[in-house]
């Protein structure tokens, strides 16, 4: 027997580039137990699954501790603190980014006098004029200020840094911090035996050169930047954080008449709650009493505020417009909608598209690659014969220009913004890897029912055999379907409802896929179905025109035919310019489903599909869709979920429209929370989208790191004579993950064309 595995989210601190995100996913995945492991560099998250058996929580976190980071227990009171912690932690970057970079100007004023030859040039004489004092100041109380001022600063803005780079080094492994501080304390070390020690560089043939400012400006930029970066990232998480948001923190509770404020963890399930108008709804529940609009927009993406009344389901989260309402709470807490849909949001956000294996790749030997490439370009300027100060200062460059952030950033951050907004449209992919199938789909196959159309089907007409009275046919017919959740037995219940008819019980009902029901009404085997349902029990149903665009429903007793009933859907409100949408977009529209064909031409003509596949059983589904990607199209199916789950599994992307109820049972790669054709388009549109800012992120972040190293190194050093120094290097670096960020940003404003 398989063990039961279990999936834990565990907050990881200390990460800051993609190679501190492979480390710590490979020493995730090396401990006894786990299956999988995830680790997501925008939110700060590993997402385990393993086996309690072998692995308990606390090994896991341990293994992250052991690979030089920290990680912790998931907590609510931890969640509630974490926009305070974000806050003064981006306080912090700032002051220190600002004082880095300011002390840096600082020592760049001071070295000015040091670098001033005879004929002082524009800067010089501008800085005389301003400060002629400074050009009286001897030269070693200078540089003896500029190494005080360099080592404070170091230690006050880049010990975080260093301590980093330590334990890495401790851990046997490499990060951007090792970059940096390798970088900024070659630079310093160097600086500080020219200023201690000139004598020794001058008896060697080397010139005293010091780099305090490059120092300074290098962890200036790269705060800089760490602070840009995490006011990008906490952008791109506002759409999870908005839905979290939703959730009043208390509930109006009757409890015996009395109307109790009380905390929303205290609610249970039968609690009656009181909502007044314009308050938001508590949690998920029925309405018992009163009537009102709703504004469900933030959930489902609905904009217009829906009718709700005494009966209907309301979603927590939601807002109440102008009538009072009481309602039974039904689901609280993660069973709730809102629940649901914020933990598929994490979960998605925590996985990964394919596309990010490229960049993995690159992460886990990007480090120690960049080293020795910096190793070699000092050894190749010293063999050039530019000197030891020139050729330290080149590879200073190599080193702190090289971005592994922007290569770990490249495709999660599109994917979080992109989820997200999907979110906000009525749209939840279930994770990178769906996103991208959906976009690279050129064939979209369409259930009918509750898909083109709402699901709502009622009887337009009864043809009773000889003998039987319609009360009598409708009778039986709703007995055995009054246990069944299909939209056709609702129908039937409703219309027998109508005309009086009383529901016997039924006993041994079962459900024959694709079919019809059967079960015993007073000891007469009843059935209910399709002409495949009769002819497989050997009877032969009169033959009934019916009106065009209706599905018939046949009802047999003890092999006796008793009559048909013949019911009618309602076409989905935009359906027919969803698929001239679908089209225009060059995707190709099928129609799939157990109807039979003259209910399912009728319907693939009002809304403009050419191909239709009726009459066919779930297994046939499936098996159409495997023909279909056998002769070469990626095929994303469009279906209820739950009838539809093994077509909806074995397309390339699998598009279930949602029932607003459980969500997380719901089969598929995205589920449409309106359940509106129009979401098909806008989700594909989207997922195109997004991966074409993938591609973007990731073409600039290699682009970037291919061009760059070299430039920095000096390769165009012998056509234009210019280096980069290390400060601009520096800010290239810091500005090359800013720029993925808010290139992936721009998915906030996706607007369905």
């Amino acid at each position: 027997m398989a063990a039961k595995l279990e999936t834990v989210t565990l907050p990881v601190t200390g990460m800051t580039c993609a190679a501190c995100q492979t480390h710590v996913e490979r020493a995730l995945r090396e401990t006894p137990g786990v299956d999988q492991a995830t680790v997501n560099l925008m939110t700060h998250n590993a997402r385990i699954v393993f086996d309690p058996g072998i692995a308990a929580p606390q090994a896991l976190i341990e293994a992250v501790r052991e690979a030089g980071y920290d990680a912790s227990l998931p907590s609510p009171d931890a969640a509630a603190a974490r926009p305070e912690q974000d806050a003064d932690a981006s306080r912090s970057l700032r002051l220190r980014a600002i004082g880095a970079m300011t002390a840096g100007i600082l020592i760049m004023l001071l070295s000015m006098p040091l670098g001033m030859g005879a004929h002082p040039g524009l800067f010089d004489r501008a800085l005389m004029a301003i400060a002629p004092w400074l050009y009286r100041i001897p030269a070693r109380p200078l540089q003896f200020a500029m190494l005080a001022i360099t080592a404070a600063g170091m230690f006050w803005a880049g010990r975080a840094i260093y301590r980093r780079a330590w334990i890495a080094a401790r851990h046997r492994s490499s990060n951007m911090n090792t970059l940096v501080a390798l970088g900024t304390g070659a630079a310093f070390f160097y600086s500080a035996v020219a200023t201690l020690a000139p004598g020794y560089f001058l008896s060697h043939g080397i010139k005293p050169d010091v780099y305090y400012d490059s120092v300074l400006l290098i962890l200036g930029f790269l705060l800089l930047g760490n602070w840009l970066d995490e006011r990008a990232k906490h952008r791109t998480l506002d759409a999870l954080e908005a839905f979290a948001k939703l959730q009043p923190t208390s509930a109006r509770v009757l409890r015996e008449g009395i109307e109790t404020v009380v905390p929303i963890e205290l609610i249970a399930a039968g609690d009656t709650i009181a909502v007044r108008p314009g308050e938001r709804i508590p949690v998920d529940g029925i309405i018992l009493g009163g009537s009102s609009t709703v504004d469900e927009s933030l959930i489902t993406g609905e904009s217009v505020p829906v009718p709700r009344a005494p009966g209907d389901r309301l979603i927590g989260g939601s807002v109440n417009y102008e009538g009072a309402l009481e309602y039974r709470a039904t689901t609280i807490g993660a069973g709730s909608v809102l629940g649901q849909m914020l933990r598929l949001m994490e979960e998605a956000q925590s996985s990964k598209a394919p596309m990010q294996q490229l960049a993995d790749r690159v992460s886990s030997v990007f480090v120690p690659v960049v080293l020795i490439l910096a190793v070699l370009t000092f050894v190749l300027w010293i063999a050039l014969g530019q000197g030891a100060g020139h050729a330290f200062a080149v590879a200073i460059a190599v080193l702190v220009i090289a971005c592994p952030c922007a290569m770990g950033l490249a495709v999660p951050a599109a994917l979080t913004v992109s989820i997200g907004r999907g979110a906000q449209l009525g749209v939840l992919f279930k994770g990178g890897e769906s996103l991208e199938r959906l976009a690279r789909i050129d064939t979209v196959v369409f259930d009918k029912t509750g898909t083109l159309t709402l699901g709502k089907p009622e009887i337009v007409s009864a043809h009773p055999a000889p003998g039987i009275s319609e009360a009598e046919l409708l009778q039986l017919a709703a007995s055995v379907e009054q246990r069944s959740e299909h939209p056709l037995a609702h129908a039937v219940v409703t219309r027998a409802a109508l005309v009086g008819a009383t529901l016997l019980p039924a006993e041994d009902v079962s459900a024959i896929p694709g079919k019809g029901l059967r079960g015993i009404v007073q000891g007469h085997a009843v059935i209910a179905g399709n002409l495949a349902m009769m002819e497989a029990h050997a009877i032969h149903p009169a033959d009934v025109s019916s009106e065009p665009g209706t599905t018939v429903l046949h009802v047999a007793s003890d092999g006796r035919y008793l009559g048909v009933l013949a019911a009618r859907d309602t076409l989905r409100p935009g359906a027919a310019d969803a698929i001239a949408r679908l089209r225009s977009l060059g995707l190709a529209a099928v129609m799939l489903t157990g109807d039979s064909p003259q209910a399912a031409a009728s319907i693939a003509q009002a809304v403009g599909i050419d191909q239709v596949v009726a009459g066919v059983l779930p297994d046939a589904k499936l098996a159409e869709i495997r023909r279909l990607q056998s002769t070469g199209r990626r095929v994303a199916m469009v279906g209820d979920g739950i009838n539809d789950a093994a077509a909806l599994a074995q397309a390339d992307a699998g598009l279930a429209i949602g029932t607003g109820t459980d969500l997380a049972r719901e089969a598929g790669d995205a589920i449409l929370l309106r359940g509106e054709p129009q979401q098909i388009v806008d989700a594909i549109l989207l997922a195109r989208q997004t991966l074409r800012v993938m591609r973007q992120n990731l073409g600039w972040a290699l682009g970037y790191n291919i061009l760059g190293i070299p430039i920095a190194a000096g390769a165009l050093y012998p056509l234009t004579g210019m280096l980069l120094s290390p400060a601009v290097a520096a800010a290239a670096m810091a500005l090359s993950s800013v720029s993925v960020l808010s290139n992936s940003l721009r998915l906030r404003s996706f607007r369905p064309q």
